[in-house]
């Protein structure tokens, strides 16, 4: 969770390296579901970012606000795969390119959590179903 990327330069960085074909680079999400309550108090301790509800969407958008939605795949189930020595999933999803609505709050048990981009729009959905290339939702 810690620490919280601030500045664009690492950001930036942080894609340019997902991007980069580098086997050593692929995705593990960590995604922080901290109630709302832990997240807006004084101490303003919990800094994790909850990403389950769209944690393959958004890299999806990152990799294509660069050209590279093309090196998704690879860095999102082959060389994490690779490098444990798993052997490669067969299931698979369909990405397409179509909006949708992020809820704007979360049930968490008793409390609230604010999802990463609530609210907002993400311009990627998952179609379960028969392994298919990446897909910007034609033929």
């Amino acid at each position: 969770c810690l620490p919280v990327l601030k500045r664009n330069l690492h950001r930036e960085a942080l894609l340019v390296a997902a991007t980069s074909s580098d086997t050593s680079f692929f995705l593990g999400t960590d995604s922080a579901p901290h109630p709302r309550s832990a997240k807006e108090n004084a101490c303003g301790c919990a800094a994790g970012c909850y990403t389950g509800h769209a944690a393959i969407e958004l890299y999806a958008e990152a990799f294509n606000s660069i050209g590279r939605l093309d090196r998704l795949e690879s860095f999102a189930s082959e060389y994490g795969a690779d490098f444990y020595g798993h052997p490669r999933n067969k299931d698979c999803i369909e990405l397409i390119l179509e909006d949708w609505q992020v809820p704007a709050q979360l049930t968490f048990g008793d409390d609230d959590l604010i999802p990463t981009r609530g609210g907002e729009s993400i311009t990627f959905r998952v179609a379960s179903g028969e392994r298919y290339p990446l897909s910007d939702g034609g033929d």
